[in-house]
């Protein structure tokens, strides 16, 4: 059980963070190893490098279909899927009144949809598990309070949230 630094035992516990190779997702992600959870993290970029720790797989959680191949991907070796953090995210600042329906599009893709496809195929493995599992998605202060230049963003988060 957990150690003095680390009272959280996560000791064979399967987790995905979305987006974990670098800020928030990269932190979330070393928290969870260091708690004791094997850690998948994906991106659509490898890093150069990642904590001994992590594994990372190649995905662009925007396609439905990569996102259930990372969920797949991230299971099938251990039989299971105990968490899922949905970080994966962002976006550029752009004028509402100017910018283009694509980069809209893309904006709720990532921050909205993305989520949603991630979650829906965790759940198919996370309901097959006696202890069910946790879906964790990370929001943003911008889904109720949006600044200049962010209001695909704060929209896509508001509607996650």
């Amino acid at each position: 059980m957990g150690n003095a630094d680390n009272p959280v035992d996560l000791s064979g516990r399967i987790a995905l963070v979305t987006g974990g190779t670098r800020g928030i997702g990269l932190g979330i992600a070393r928290a969870f190893a260091a708690a004791g959870a094997s850690v998948i993290v994906c991106g659509r970029n490898e890093p150069s490098s990642l904590p001994g720790a992590l594994r990372f797989l190649a995905a662009d959680v925007r396609d439905p279909g990569q996102a259930r191949l990372v969920v797949d991907e991230a299971a099938r070796p251990h039989g299971r899927l105990d968490v899922l953090v949905n970080n994966a995210g962002g976006a550029p600042a752009a004028d509402a009144a100017t910018v283009s329906p694509r980069f809209v599009r893309k904006v709720v893709e990532l921050n909205l949809l993305a989520p949603f496809y991630v979650a829906q195929a965790a759940n198919a493995w996370m309901q097959r598990q006696e202890s069910g599992g946790a879906i964790v998605n990370i929001g943003s202060v911008a889904a109720r309070h949006a600044e200049p230049g962010s209001a695909a963003y704060s929209a896509a988060k508001a509607g996650l949230l």
